[in-house]
């Protein structure tokens, strides 16, 4: 894709410390915006800004936490100016189980990153880009959105969540200019398959057959369809819930 697509363009991206949240700060750096990355991790975060080069600096923020979500949006205002691109990628680790294993607890804790996260980081950064004529809103959702897996009611759920969200946010926002747009990867070679499956070979055995593909994606992947979200090229295109899954959900 073409280096400038986003040049002169503000990006705020949420879980940016790692996975595919790095991956899409680095290739919107690329792509000649000036990136916010933000993560609850500030080490991570700051590594990923060191890797994206002069243009783009971290900030710790807890997505869950309102107070966090507007002292961010208002610190890459003043520093870098009005946002053009939110891309809400945050997403907390969840453990295995069906409703009966999961407490009331554990079930909180996931909607308050993934769907609420999302939430306050949108509402943080409405203002602004209202105010500045438009802009492209990006939640991170998944193929478990739109298919259930064993064991995965909170993780299915919450990102089903954030997809119907989107569609509400497009409908509301649209005469202001705003695209809102879930994007929904398949299973992705990041650390949170590790942690789940034990390690990246596990992962690759047991999960990738599961893909029309025969194989896990790539963050970069999922990274060059957040940049076509965010550019004038998906000027058409709100609403929608773009699945990058290899095929998963296709049978």
């Amino acid at each position: 894709m073409n280096e400038k697509m986003l040049a002169g363009k503000v990006a705020v991206v949420t879980g940016a410390g790692s996975g595919i949240g790095r991956a899409i700060c680095l290739t919107f750096a690329q792509a000649g915006a000036k990136v916010a990355c933000l993560d609850l991790k500030a080490d991570a975060a700051e590594e990923t800004a060191a890797s994206c080069g002069s243009d783009a600096f971290a900030l710790h923020c807890d997505v869950s936490s309102e107070a966090d979500t507007k002292a961010a949006t208002a610190t890459v205002v003043e520093r870098i100016g009005a946002v053009h691109v939110v891309v809400n990628g945050a997403a907390t680790d969840d453990c295995n189980g069906t409703i009966l294993d999961i407490d009331a607890q554990e079930w909180a804790r996931v909607f308050a990153v993934n769907v609420m996260g999302a939430f306050l980081m949108s509402r943080a950064v409405l203002p602004s880009m209202i105010a500045n004529g438009g802009g492209s809103i990006i939640h991170i959702a998944s193929q478990l959105g739109r298919v259930a897996a064993p064991a995965r009611a909170a993780y299915c759920s919450s990102k089903g969540a954030v997809i119907q969200l989107a569609k509400a946010m497009a409908v509301d926002h649209a005469h202001q200019n705003i695209r809102v747009n879930a994007l929904s990867p398949g299973a992705v070679e990041t650390q949170r398959l590790v942690l789940r499956f034990g390690d990246m070979q596990t992962a690759r055995r047991v999960a990738g057959p599961k893909h029309l593909l025969n194989r896990l994606g790539q963050p970069e992947e999922i990274a060059q369809a957040a940049l076509f979200l965010a550019s004038d090229g998906a000027s058409f295109m709100t609403g929608a819930d773009m699945l990058v899954d290899g095929g998963y959900t296709t049978t």
